[in-house]
């Protein structure tokens, strides 16, 4: 008797182990799927998947509390408990890994990432947050998050436009969106929500709020742009079929991915290139700006120098190339930032221009 019951008691043990993280499970299996499956935001497949994570996680926290309430057919009430939260996570995990793709893909790390801090924070608050209430509250933040990040993103792709007013409408949008959910949920637990509105009410705003702060201070990547391709090159040429022709040195054989200049040997009466490819939905035609920067070495500061713009046309899965040259220029630190007009920086190539040694033999290539 004892020995079966040891035998068991692992096995038990094993399995109340797994149920603890179930729901963590179920949210990194959302971030599995959407890395395998998410490919570019202006594809219908991908947006029915996204919009997939919307309604799932609206109707399994409805399903969930509509259960605890006891408000459904008494055989559904102990499934929603069980089941609701497993598709509530999986949900928030594919939706929030989603706009974590897609947003990481828009903009630099560098520059963009307090906003997407908020997101890799809202993913691991899913273990914090234990009570009842706060839960509550949590689910409530949590989707909040997730839609308004995806509204932010799909409208640009819809519509064709991009700017801060189309921003503004569309996180306006996904308040509209988010009161009638809320209405809804009221109509399931009115008691147990009206104690907690208050909470609920400046969750939503704070995030409202904040979203809108990061944007205006070019934060949030610039989406739906992303940066597909910079670099820094001798020459770039374009061809009438469309493709264009660049020229750099070659990597030592250490380097067998080098395919730009990180340090820039100028060529007498040369000038230095930046080749960017830019990402654009369908419907998307906008301005790419090139702001060339120097390091002062006395200060410390990065000097604008001057800028370009040049627009691109969205659709082309590669994105849309385009280049700027640089023809007066010293030895040092530069950069070449591709930003939209507001500012927002989707990439940066940081190079040295060195002319005491002589340019060696190039390479040329066709993109």
């Amino acid at each position: 008797m004892n020995s079966a019951l040891q035998k068991v008691a692992p096995s038990q043990k094993t399995i109340a182990g797994v149920r603890r993280y179930w729901m963590t499970i179920a949210f990194i299996l959302g971030f599995v799927v959407d890395n395998l499956t998410l490919n570019r935001v202006d594809q219908v497949f991908d947006n029915v998947i996204l919009a997939t994570y919307v309604v799932l996680a609206m109707g399994s926290i409805l399903f969930l509390y509509a259960g605890a309430a006891e408000k459904l057919p008494e055989q559904y009430n102990r499934y929603a408990r069980q089941y609701a939260p497993l598709v509530m996570q999986y949900a928030f995990g594919g939706l929030l890994s989603g706009m974590l793709i897609f947003y990481g893909r828009s903009g630099a790390w560098a520059a963009s990432w307090p906003f997407l801090a908020v997101i890799i924070g809202a993913i691991f608050g899913n273990e914090l947050v234990k009570d009842r209430s706060s839960r509550l509250i949590y689910n409530i933040t949590i989707l909040f998050i997730g839609l308004f990040s995806y509204v932010v993103l799909v409208v640009p792709v819809v519509t064709g436009w991009m700017g801060p007013w189309v921003f503004i409408g569309s996180g306006l949008l996904a308040v509209v969106i988010m009161y009638w959910f809320v209405r809804l949920l009221y109509r399931i637990i009115p008691r147990f929500l009206e104690l907690h509105m208050k909470a609920v009410v400046f969750s939503v705003g704070a995030i409202f709020a904040g979203f809108n702060f990061l944007y205006f201070a070019n934060i949030i990547p610039p989406i739906p742009l992303s940066l597909k391709d910079v670099g820094i090159y001798h020459s770039v040429v374009r061809f009438e079929n469309g493709d264009y022709q660049v020229r750099y040195e070659p990597g030592a054989w250490w380097q067998p991915f080098k395919d730009s200049d990180r340090v820039f040997h100028p060529e007498s009466g040369g000038n230095v290139f930046c080749f960017a490819q830019v990402f654009a939905p369908t419907r998307l035609d906008t301005d790419i700006v090139h702001r060339w920067y120097y390091k002062n070495e006395t200060t410390g500061d990065w000097e604008e120098r001057f800028e370009l713009a040049y627009p691109i046309q969205g659709g082309r899965g590669d994105g849309y190339r385009g280049y700027t040259l640089m023809r007066n220029y010293e030895d040092g630190k530069w950069r070449c930032s591709v930003e939209t007009e507001r500012g927002q920086v989707l990439g940066r190539e940081v190079f040295w221009i060195d002319s005491t040694a002589p340019v060696g033999e190039l390479v040329t290539e066709v993109r």
